[in-house]
């Protein structure tokens, strides 16, 4: 009963907003559908729990299995770093210079994938604030334009009626805003967080590498 009660109650705010409360409310569906496809990619489709990854990436490698390391990359799919490290493992035979390359060539595809669509978060957010201010300065315009050609019996109820427009259009408007910037800082902290992983098991990856080819060097010698 008291969430029909609130359903009826977010309708009645709705439509007593005006029409600015429309733009608001696409500005809102958007931003959601983006926090959606944005939270399934970085939380889901890119990200890996990098220490455990690496990890066994790391125990291929010291036991000189290579296909091993790139065939667990293989199984990681689409996930940011395994790409980055596997980029680097193909290359495990040739030069230090040649596997930074391939690290670094392959990081920067993976970048724009982190980074895509969160800047039109922050935009939403500002959007939706200035049309909530928007409909607070029609809201108000309206009721003191009635109110001059008002008779005084009506003056108050029509001030009422436009001040509510107002103040429900603002409110939608900085609601909308609040929960787009949230999900913005959240969705952007988890993109630095992938990329720094990435920064720091391919550096990881190298020097693993590096000793890799001392070692086998060193049994050369021998």
């Amino acid at each position: 009963m008291e969430q029909t009660s609130f359903i009826n109650s977010m309708i009645a705010a709705f439509q007593t907003g005006g029409a600015w409360m429309i733009p608001i409310a696409i500005s809102l569906a958007v931003s959601v559908a983006l926090t959606i496809e944005r939270a399934y990619r970085l939380y889901i489709q890119y990200n890996v729990d990098g220490a455990s990854f690496m990890f066994e990436v790391q125990k291929y490698i010291l036991a000189n299995d290579i296909d091993g390391a790139i065939r667990l990359c293989n199984g990681g799919g689409n996930k940011a770093l395994a790409k980055v490290i596997k980029a680097g493992l193909q290359r495990a035979s040739r030069d230090e210079n040649q596997i930074q390359n391939a690290i670094d060539a392959t990081s920067l595809e993976m970048i724009p994938k982190l980074e895509r669509r969160l800047p039109y978060l922050a935009l939403i957010a500002n959007i939706a604030t200035l049309l909530g201010l928007l409909g607070t300065i029609s809201g108000l315009i309206k009721s003191f334009a009635a109110i001059a050609q008002a008779d005084p019996a009506q003056r108050q109820a029509i001030l009422s009626a436009g001040i509510s427009e107002a103040m429900n259009a603002t409110a939608f408007g900085l609601i909308t805003a609040i929960f787009t910037m949230i999900a913005h800082s959240i969705l952007s902290n988890q993109a630095s967080r992938l990329l720094e992983e990435i920064d720091e098991f391919g550096v990881k990856l190298l020097d693993l590498l590096s000793a890799r080819k001392y070692r086998q060097g060193a049994q050369k010698a021998e």
